[in-house]
């Protein structure tokens, strides 16, 4: 029989800041407000929907490509760290290794984990991008076809994927994509703001890891990142304060209305510094940065709990940050279920103290170990 739960708090609502109690079980069945004066009382616990993080390649010291198990490990992880749902994301690799990863994916979904953030698919970042722009990925590039991303998705859920949209014919096969219920992301890209916009027009709907990765925004020559300040309602940005200036955050985020925090979290993610894997290469952590060999950086350390923390820091309103590292997100999976408290919704829920320190983690009413 499932336990019936009660929080008091401040609660984040869809119409704002209400003091209060938020009676669940796996969903929220009521919430039972005293009024609306004290509700910025600071002594007051603060309650959040669950974070969603749609960028996750690894935690614990393991990586997703790795295959088998080592889903449930990444998950749980990040359960610890606020995230409620979260998009289990590959590497650019060769097509064996990436099918191995997927389908361990999709053992670790058919067996869903009480104690772990809801893995709600997949996010396909590579093999479909720029040997340009390969970032942390490997140069084992390939061009999509319709038929290689179908063998994938036969595999496993595919809820996004990135592609560079000036390889190939990767524009004309947007609208596919689309019928396949894949979210497209432009990224890893050399393209032009004229290759941005013709990708967004052809049912692209968002931009992985905003500003790295792609061609930028010169007033000449504008490019992918233009294309996104211009024109997106979506897009990812990594708000570790390593991969963005904060001055770069509050750009993108007045320009882009549902922009979205993402962790790119690798399997250094909750670990002491030292080497770790990410897909089949070497990175090093080293005060919470992440690096290649070369000095660049690859992925992150960072977890949604600290990406909040930083939206608030760089001078996000609490109610705006939580938006970025829950609603927006869930919006743009079309997961209606969850990204804010109110009847019916999952009780995917998160209090913190007034430092906004984490101190619960519901996932579906089930309370995960901290």
């Amino acid at each position: 029989m499932t336990q019936t739960r009660s929080l008091y708090g401040r609660i984040l609502t869809p119409l704002g800041w209400r003091r209060g109690h938020v009676h669940f079980d796996t969903h929220i069945r009521q919430l039972q407000v005293d009024d609306h004066s004290g509700a910025d009382d600071p002594q007051l616990p603060v309650i959040l929907p669950g974070f969603i993080d749609l960028h996750v390649h690894g935690a614990a010291g393991v990586d997703l490509m790795q295959g088998g198990d080592v889903a449930r490990t990444i998950a749980r992880t990040h359960a610890r760290f606020g995230t409620t749902t979260l998009l289990a994301t590959t590497m650019t690799a060769g097509l064996d290794e990436i099918a191995h990863a997927l389908q361990g994916v999709a053992a670790t979904m058919a067996a869903p984990d009480a104690a772990a953030a809801c893995i709600a698919g997949v996010h396909l970042e590579g093999p479909f991008i720029s040997p340009q722009r390969l970032g942390a990925q490997p140069n084992r590039t390939l061009e999509a076809t319709l038929a290689l991303v179908q063998q994938l998705q036969a595999l496993a859920p595919i809820r996004v994927m990135t592609l560079a949209p000036e390889i190939g014919a990767h524009t004309v096969l947007i609208p596919a994509l689309c019928a396949l219920g894949i979210r497209v992301q432009l990224g890893h890209s050399a393209g032009t703001y004229e290759d941005g916009v013709a990708a967004l027009q052809a049912g692209a709907s968002g931009f992985t890891h905003l500003f790295n990765g792609m061609t930028g925004v010169d007033h000449y020559r504008p490019g992918i990142a233009a294309a996104a300040l211009a024109h997106a309602q979506y897009a990812e940005i990594i708000p570790d304060l390593q991969h963005l200036h904060p001055g770069v955050i509050r750009l993108a985020a007045r320009a882009i209305p549902r922009l979205y925090a993402v962790t790119d979290a690798t399997a250094a993610t909750g670990m002491p510094d030292g080497e770790y894997a990410l897909g089949e290469q070497r990175v090093h952590k080293c005060g919470g940065c992440v690096r290649l060999a070369t000095g660049s950086l690859a992925g992150s350390a960072l977890t949604m709990d600290q990406a909040l923390r930083n939206l608030v820091q760089v001078g996000l309103e609490l109610a705006d940050a939580s938006q970025r590292v829950s609603t927006f997100p869930a919006q743009y999976l079309g997961l209606d279920d969850r990204g804010s408290i109110a009847p019916a919704a999952r009780a995917d829920l998160v209090v913190l103290d007034a430092a906004l320190q984490l101190q619960q983690v519901f996932v579906t009413g089930h309370p995960i170990p901290l």
